[in-house]
């Protein structure tokens, strides 16, 4: 079904698809591109000046102009443009993450850097997330697919996104704007002065101011509206220019957000399960939505085929504060030397996001987070000297890359005020369900002395009660060093037939961390003593046993030097085509995963049952710093380094009103770095596979089967297939962008855990099916027509995107209930506009049909647990055989429209 669906879409459309060609439609600065003849775009992304159809690699570049069409002011927005990337996300911009042909670095934990990246005017920004800010006037995109290393920078797995902003211009004083409004209230004022100071200096200044109310309706009295828009970007720069052999561009911006973002809704299923005679899971009603809605939660169900309603309500003063700070300073320095070209960047960026949560996404006070701070301070310097030997049939580049980050992470999260009285629910549940009493205190009919509630426990162990403790500021401090040398170099072995590329790269890669723990809750280690220490897990969902780690304690460091590089062979046999065929290595440091929920949990080997207190007394048997050992290690929060191993075959040909580039892909994934939620915390592990069979032991659910040795272990993630895009110019002032992707991105059978431990027992549903958030499928199309109004001087726009994407699991635990179906999204675009574009006048809308769909799919936090899979698998596994889990989802932007006036002087 879903093929047939992307076939009709692409035969409505063309036979062919959408092509890096978009960038035609402006002509880009003399410093960054030219545009040829017949329209042929010329981009930088091998760090030289080519005709994109003779560059050997698959790369889309997307013009200011075309993305101003699309609506787009921030990374996200590319989606809509570039079928082969997915920008999604979550509870907090900051950890949105880019994928490309279905591969990158799930967010939520800022010691994970992202396996896409992002570089904005040369400069490296170390998590996608940054990139989400307000950009200004953008020259053009370049999103790069596959491993990078040899021409950038950073080095990255699964491809790179290059966004080139406006600079300075000798040429004249400029001075343009724009004032748009729009529903939800949303109004947006951009600007720009460019202004030569002399024959040798210009500078320009940026500025964006915007916001927009949340298009989530919040139901809390005195509660704001969740996802709105409130931020502003300045930046301001400078080109000293005093001869055509030297150039240097400083930049500093400064941008700022305060938002109430991102929330989450119930998303449809809300259920229970259980096992039919059959097997086959049966479907009754939801028996814990009706506890939460009596103590307040206040749910929107779903109704009917709806996934869920743009509506919530949240906990009494806990908002999603989404505050964050963003500003730097840089420069380039581009200087020829003779025959040599030397190019020098050198920055330095800020980024602070300070953000609060209602956790638990209802108005029950379960979780709450008020203060969680993540700051970025990171210096980098990249130097690049490159030219020309042979008489020009070598063409080499050497370079050398600096990165120092320092990297701070402040977190507060706390038991909510009716956390206790929801905990003694859950647990009377779990002793006897048959007994279970909301309007008693302990929520049970139970004796008081076979179950004492958790105020009896806290009052039996001397513990702090539950309400009110947990994580009141615990910090980790990381600090990492990164030093790279690499080289590209392109031999022309046949003149303008047949080249061959070979580029190498040597990064070496320090981390040091530090941890402070400041946890309140004295109940979670108490009551391990106790004979209810079954219950540990609900008192200890903030962990109770959190360690300090000071400098240079054992598993704090984390110090790596690896090797990379790519191949090419490309061959022209005419002017207008090019074949090429390339094989890469890449590779994305290790690290820590900076979340104290991560550690192992202490446990006693007297307070429990005779079982449980052997199996404690075997965990403190493992050897100290190796996970699963009951103790609280710095080692227990380390993870590897992801690698990949990637094949490309490609053709690309620029004919005359037609451009047309396909590519086929294979890469292979080794130590996948994958993090998910498994309902209560965030747990990050590597994906490999055994070579070895496991007979079923990484899909029993258990964590305790299904090891392998580390000297068996292959890759655990394979992404192949294929890429068409196509550039149509039937006409003149008509344009037509058509783009089909299919990437069969999977984790392999038999997979395991970091080092070969036994993989995770939340992530059973992995093997052998797709990676989350990487859909089959992605159909992109654009119609642009820019035609003149009669004679009058006056020209108009029509424009029209979409994309269309296949089903897609958005849980990275694979949960069956998480599945997005196949969907599109269409933006459109009206204008017309005065002689030479010194004025205009836009109507605009984004999601025209206003379609409901979720970014990402995910557990309510402690309410619920057991899936469709675990009920239908419980017979063979140590799975339960019922579920009662609610879901939430992130929700996509609704239907928005507004008008825009331009002018340019």
């Amino acid at each position: 079904m879903k093929f047939k669906l992307v076939a009709a879409f692409v035969a409505s459309t063309s036979a062919f698809a959408w092509t890096p060609a978009m960038a035609q439609d402006a002509v880009p600065q003399a410093d960054t591109a030219t545009t040829g003849e017949e329209g042929e775009i010329i981009v930088t992304a091998t760090r030289r000046s080519e005709a994109l159809s003779d560059v050997p690699i698959a790369v889309s570049a997307v013009s200011g102009e075309t993305l101003a069409k699309s609506g787009a002011t921030d990374v996200r927005a590319l989606n809509q443009v570039a079928p082969s990337l997915l920008v999604s996300g979550a509870t907090s911009e900051v950890n949105f993450s880019a994928r490309i042909r279905g591969i990158g670095t799930v967010g939520e934990n800022a010691g994970l850097e992202s396996s896409v990246g992002l570089f904005i005017d040369g400069v490296y920004r170390s998590r996608t997330g940054v990139g989400l800010t307000e950009l200004g006037d953008i020259e053009r995109v370049e999103v790069l697919r596959g491993p990078q290393g040899t021409l950038f920078g950073r080095n990255s797995t699964a491809g790179l996104i290059n966004i080139v902003t406006k600079g300075p211009d000798l040429s004249g004083l400029m001075v343009k704007g724009s004032a748009s409004y729009g529903n939800y209230d949303y109004w947006r004022l951009d600007g720009a002065v460019n202004a030569p100071l002399s024959d040798t200096v210009a500078a320009r200044l940026d500025g964006v101011v915007m916001k927009r109310d949340g298009f989530i309706k919040q139901i809390t009295p005195g509660e704001p509206a969740i996802n709105d828009r409130d931020r502003w970007l300045l930046r301001g720069q400078l080109l000293f220019q005093p001869n055509d052999d030297m150039k240097l561009r400083l930049i500093g911006d400064y941008g700022v957000h305060k938002e109430n973002c991102c929330g989450g809704v119930l998303l449809s299923p809300v259920r229970n399960l259980s096992r039919g005679t059959d097997g086959f899971p049966v479907a009754s009603a939801n028996t814990l939505l009706p506890l939460l809605q009596a103590f307040g939660a206040n749910y929107q169900v779903p109704q009917g085929t709806d996934p869920y309603q743009r509506v919530a309500a949240t906990t009494k003063g806990v908002p999603y504060r989404s505050d964050s700070k963003d500003w730097g300073l840089s420069g380039e320095l581009s200087w020829k030397l003779g025959e040599v070209n030397l190019t020098a960047i050198s920055a330095y960026r800020d980024y602070l996001n300070e953000q609060g949560q209602d956790a638990d996404f209802q108005a029950m006070d379960i979780l709450r987070r008020t203060d969680l701070d993540r700051h970025f301070r990171i210096f980098t310097q990249e130097l690049r000297l490159q030219g020309e030997a042979l008489d020009g049939r070598v063409n080499w580049l050497v370079g050398g890359y600096y990165a120092n980050e320092k990297l701070s992470v402040d977190d507060d999260i706390k038991y909510g005020a009716d956390y206790e009285r929801y905990a003694n629910c859950l647990a009377a549940t779990a002793l006897s369900a048959a007994n279970v009493n909301p309007a008693s205190a302990t929520c049970s009919n139970l004796p008081t002395t076979s179950w004492p509630g958790f105020q009896g426990l806290a009052t039996l162990t001397g513990a702090a009660r539950l309400n009110g403790t947990g994580n009141n500021g615990s910090t980790f401090n990381q600090k990492s060093e990164n030093y790279a040398f690499f080289t590209h170099n392109t031999f022309d072995i046949v003149e303008n037939k047949l080249k061959l590329t070979l580029g190498a790269r040597y990064t070496h890669e320090t981390k040091d961390l530090t941890a402070q723990a400041n946890f309140t809750n004295t109940l979670c280690p108490a009551i391990l003593a106790t004979p209810f220490q079954a219950l540990a897990s609900i008192a200890c969902v903030i962990n109770g046993a959190g360690s300090s780690f000071g400098q240079g304690a054992t598993g704090t460091h984390f110090g790596e030097g690896q090797w990379t590089g790519t191949a090419v062979l490309s061959w022209k046999p005419s002017n207008d085509v090019l074949v090429y065929g390339s094989a890469s290595k890449g590779y994305k440091a290790g690290g820590f995963n900076l979340d104290f929920s991560a550690l192992d949990r202490p446990c006693s080997t007297t307070g429990g049952s005779a079982a449980q207190n052997a199996a404690c007394t075997s965990l403190l048997a493992r050897p100290a710093f190796t996970p699963g050992n009951a103790r609280a290690e710095a080692t227990d929060l380390q993870f590897a380094s992801e690698k990949v191993d990637a094949f490309e075959v490609g053709m690309k040909y620029n004919g005359r009103g037609f451009d047309l580039n396909v590519a086929a892909f294979y890469q292979r994934y080794s130590n996948y770095q994958l993090n998910t939620f498994n309902g209560v915390n965030f747990e990050v592990t590597n994906i490999q596979a055994c070579k070895d069979g496991l007979a079923g032991a990484d899909i029993d659910g258990s964590s305790l089967t299904g090891a392998c040795a580390s000297d068996r272990l292959k890759p655990g993630v394979t992404s192949k297939g294929f890429e068409v895009e196509a550039f149509l110019r039937p006409a003149r002032n008509f344009g037509v962008n058509l783009g089909l992707t299919y990437a069969d991105t999977k984790y392999a059978s038999d997979l395991v855990g970091t080092s070969g431990r036994a993989l995770s027992a939340v992530l059973f549903q992995l093997p052998g099916r797709a990676v989350s958030n990487a859909p089959q499928y992605v159909v992109t199309a654009g119609v642009s027509w820019t035609p003149e109004l009669g004679s009058t001087g006056l020209t108009g726009l029509v424009y029209l995107d979409t994309r269309l994407q296949s089903d897609t699991n958005t849980g990275s635990d694979l949960d069956l209930e998480k599945i997005q179906d196949a969907y599109a999204l269409f933006n459109g675009r009206i204008g017309v506009y005065g002689p030479g574009k010194r004025w205009g006048v836009e109507l605009w809308g984004q999601n025209l049909l206003n379609k409901k769909y979720q970014m990402i799919g995910a557990d309510m936090p402690l309410q619920g647990s057991g899936t469709f899979r675990a009920v239908a698998s419980a017979a063979s596994t140590g799975l339960a055989g019922t579920a009662n889990q609610l879901f939430v989802g992130f929700p996509g932007e609704p239907r928005t429209y507004g008008a825009t006036i331009k002018f340019t002087y």
